[in-house]
């Protein structure tokens, strides 16, 4: 029994893919997973009906999940990914009773998954529309954002009519991505949430290197119509971003490959065996979107003080504002002004660094090097080094957390090889022995893997690689595992063509 089974009942109602009866050929795979990606690109560029546009900011959030504020896909991929981690988290530590190992209570899991992912669509949708992060148009005439008004202009009746609208839509288009996720997880090419994230980090990267070329003053082809003897380091410096990105490409593609291997071999079959690869992104990404998400959710709440006052030690004057001789702790904390940025406060010092694309380098390391925070004239030399430090304190306590949740940590590896009949040779099969081999690696490569992830997209980040260094990190990641899910159907023995595209002899 496990403690989902009363959702059964619910689970069995919902729509679903199937899965094929037979191995689905290569092309048919391209095919399902081409229909799926222009499926995306068309919605991702789709502004919902009743939305006049969006609000600017959350550069980040739109990486991670996949989407497009004021689009059919305004909230993406988060909904998916969101039921996953929490389920998964509670399955962790033990809060759901379930064994994975069982393939009914397996079903239990995802059905239960697809319930929660769909409730969040709805959810997520909704803040996006009350929040204002959407900023909604009149659907007919003479109809406000909201309400129905008379002749003169004066609201007669409530008539919400836009918002649930426009809500609908958003939930809708979340909605199809979960089943396109089943298509190509089932008919096509890798996972469909992993596709869609890398087409949007790539779609991403396209619109940043265009602009790089196109921008008014600072792209690459003004600097260079404009002549003069600046011209050439103008422009060679405008691509420092493309430079940069590939930098990071290169670097994650060397850190997949750094492992160490523990031998392995069955107990009742000698000489037969393998190996236990530890890699040194053993946590891959999470770590890093965890603490993007949570210094995202700290400037929703600074959003959320705007235009607040809390005195400590003083009394407020309402006029101006000001706590006389005390202390305004909105203030200390930090806001976000009318255009959305962060300007005041110590959540400014946290916030993540993102150098603006029409920004040349000179000013931007002008202003990194020279320049004050906006509230306490600190050098904001001092924002850089609290972001990044920020960052790697924060991913070694979620990468040491999840570890721990996901049944990653050696106690839990070492069980399942125990349960799977495999032993470290040299050593009698016992759980205990296996765990303490593993202990030797685990929990360092956890903290190295999660300082490495840390830095890489903090100063990504800092440097201006396009897609963000957290959406690279991601890209990378699902590339190679989709180029190691080809390697392990087969698919380049029997594709040479498909081979020789990928270098593979």
């Amino acid at each position: 029994m496990s403690s989902l089974d009363f959702l059964k009942p619910i689970i069995h109602l919902l729509p679903e893919v199937k899965s094929p009866e037979k191995p689905v050929p290569l092309n048919e795979k391209l095919m399902w997973t081409g229909a799926a990606l222009i499926l995306f690109f068309v919605m991702y560029h789709t502004l919902a009906i009743g939305v006049r546009h969006s609000a600017s900011g959350l550069d980040f959030l739109q990486v991670v999940t996949a989407s497009r504020i004021g689009s059919l896909l305004t909230v993406g991929i988060g909904p998916i990914v969101l039921a996953s981690i929490f389920l998964q988290l509670f399955v962790g530590a033990k809060i759901i009773n379930l064994d994975m190992t069982d393939p009914e209570q397996r079903k239990t899991f995802h059905g239960a998954q697809k319930i929660l992912a769909i409730l969040l669509c709805f959810f997520e949708a909704a803040v996006f529309v009350m929040t204002s992060r959407v900023i909604l148009a009149p659907l007919f005439p003479g109809m406000g954002e909201g309400f129905a008004l008379d002749a003169a202009g004066n609201q007669i009746v409530s008539a919400p009519y836009t918002e649930v609208i426009v809500i609908l839509q958003i939930a809708l288009g979340s909605l199809i991505l979960l089943f396109l996720d089943e298509v190509v997880s089932k008919h096509g090419i890798g996972s469909g949430v992993s596709l869609f994230i890398a087409a949007g980090v790539a779609l991403s990267i396209v619109g940043g290197t265009i602009s790089l070329f196109m921008a008014p003053s600072t792209g690459v082809v003004a600097v260079m119509q404009s002549g003069g003897a600046e011209a050439i380091p103008l422009a060679i410096m405008a691509l420092l971003p493309i430079f940069f990105t590939l930098v990071v490409f290169v670097v994650v593609v060397y850190a997949e490959g750094i492992k160490v291997e523990i031998p392995l071999a069955f107990e009742r079959a000698r000489g037969i065996g393998g190996g236990f690869p530890i890699k040194l992104m053993y946590v891959s990404n999470i770590p890093v979107i965890l603490a993007s998400a949570l210094l995202l959710n700290m400037q929703l709440f600074s959003i959320g003080l705007n235009g607040k006052n809390l005195c400590v030690g003083g009394v407020l004057d309402e006029a101006t504002g000001s706590c006389g001789a005390g202390i305004n702790l909105v203030h200390i904390l930090g806001v976000v002004d009318s255009s959305g940025q962060l300007r005041d406060g110590l959540l400014y010092l946290i916030s993540p660094i993102y150098r603006p694309i029409a920004t040349n380098y000179g000013a931007y390391a002008n202003h990194l090097l020279f320049g004050t925070t906006p509230a306490f004239g600190l050098p904001e030399m001092l924002h850089v080094i609290c972001y990044i430090l920020f960052m790697v304190v924060l991913c070694v306590i979620f990468g040491k957390f999840w570890v721990e949740t996901a049944n990653m940590d050696a106690k839990s590896v070492a069980t399942q090889l125990d349960k799977s009949g495999l032993q470290v040779p040299g050593f009698r099969r016992d759980p205990r022995v296996v765990e303490k081999v593993l202990e030797r690696y685990i929990p360092t490569i956890t903290i190295l893997g999660s300082i490495f992830v840390g830095l890489l997209a903090g100063f990504a980040d800092l440097l201006g690689a396009l897609g963000t260094g957290t959406g690279i990190l991601l890209t990378v990641g699902i590339l190679y595992k989709m180029y190691q899910d080809l390697e392990n159907q087969r698919l380049f023995e029997t594709n040479p063509m498909l081979a020789s595209m990928l270098g593979e002899d």
